[in-house]
């Protein structure tokens, strides 16, 4: 009954905010999984994906990257409840509420995907028909990151500081949504579309448009976490007198766990340059945080991809 009875508000939320900000952005940019990603695009990849070249260990590979992205959207999905119980402004609840459902929307489209071109292509071929659940898919650095993720979210049910919200968002606002996910597109738009770098793609892969289409969807939500995350950050450092060695640490220490996941898909996949992104990512999200004159840059900035870096790139 806590904000039913709160009066201290003449209405129930403020657009002005930045949750409340954030969270009109959302309901305005709303997609679906399966409405704006037609059946049609969904079918030209399924067979661009049966005529590609390569071997079932190359298709592997793959379908890893895809595995890769999907359980961590469940993941992030799980993992965030905790913050929406410790945020005590309806503003910040409202706009998280709404990332919870986004995470579990990624989750929908990923999981379609599979069933739609993974699972074809690989009966079609005569390969194995490997589930996205299964654990071949994941390095231990993948499992650890998300461990710790999980670990750092759920303290807050029992430990709520200021510190320790830093070191939640550090982990899933700053590594696992913008670093790691951001590298990930890095490497899907380069390596299946015109767009990106060259030097990504080991070998000729087919253009998946339907699914460089559902990721630039969530490209676009993933901006509006990200820019959250950095918000609330940069206003514990600046307000409550977090220490931002809390935030160099945290990144520094994920940042091993970074690199070995988005190296796991060596077979199509150079490493090399996604370890390189990874690393430019990392330093400008601590840069930009820790500097209190900096302004977050806006969602289409966030989410930027182009070979010249944005402006938190």
């Amino acid at each position: 009954m806590t904000q039913i009875r709160d009066d201290s508000r003449e209405m129930r939320i403020s657009e002005d905010t930045v949750g409340g900000g954030y969270f009109r952005h959302a309901v305005y940019n709303h997609w679906d999984p399966y409405e704006d990603i037609s059946q049609e695009l969904i079918e030209q990849d399924r067979e661009r994906a049966m005529s590609m070249d390569g071997d079932e260990e190359e298709f592997f590979d793959v379908a890893q990257y895809l595995a890769l992205f999907g359980a961590g959207e469940e993941a992030v999905t799980e993992d965030l409840a905790p913050l929406m119980i410790a945020l005590g402004d309806i503003n910040d609840q409202m706009f998280v509420s709404s990332q919870i459902y986004e995470e579990a929307k990624h989750t929908q489209f990923f999981d379609r995907y599979w069933r739609e071109v993974i699972y074809p292509v690989a009966e079609e071929r005569g390969w194995e028909k490997i589930a996205p659940t299964d654990q071949r898919f994941f390095p231990d650095g993948y499992i650890e990151l998300f461990d710790r993720t999980e670990e750092a979210m759920q303290t807050l049910l029992t430990d709520d500081t200021p510190e320790n919200r830093v070191r939640a968002y550090c982990h899933y606002h700053l590594v696992v949504e913008s670093v790691l996910a951001q590298t990930g597109y890095y490497g899907i738009t380069s390596s299946m579309s015109d767009s990106g770098s060259d030097d990504v793609a080991k070998e000729d892969l087919p253009h998946l448009d339907g699914l460089v289409k559902g990721i630039s969807f969530i490209r676009s939500d993933e901006g509006r976490h990200v820019g959250f995350g950095m918000q609330k950050v940069q206003a514990h450092l600046a307000e409550d007198g977090v220490d931002e060695q809390i935030v160099r640490d945290t990144l520094q220490e994920l940042m091993p766990l970074v690199a070995e996941t988005v190296s796991a898909t060596d077979e199509v996949i150079n490493p090399l340059p996604l370890v390189d992104y990874a690393s430019e990512k990392l330093t400008r999200r601590i840069e930009i945080i820790t500097d209190q004159q900096a302004t977050i840059p806006d969602v289409e900035e966030l989410v930027a991809l182009d070979d010249e870096p944005a402006a938190a790139d």
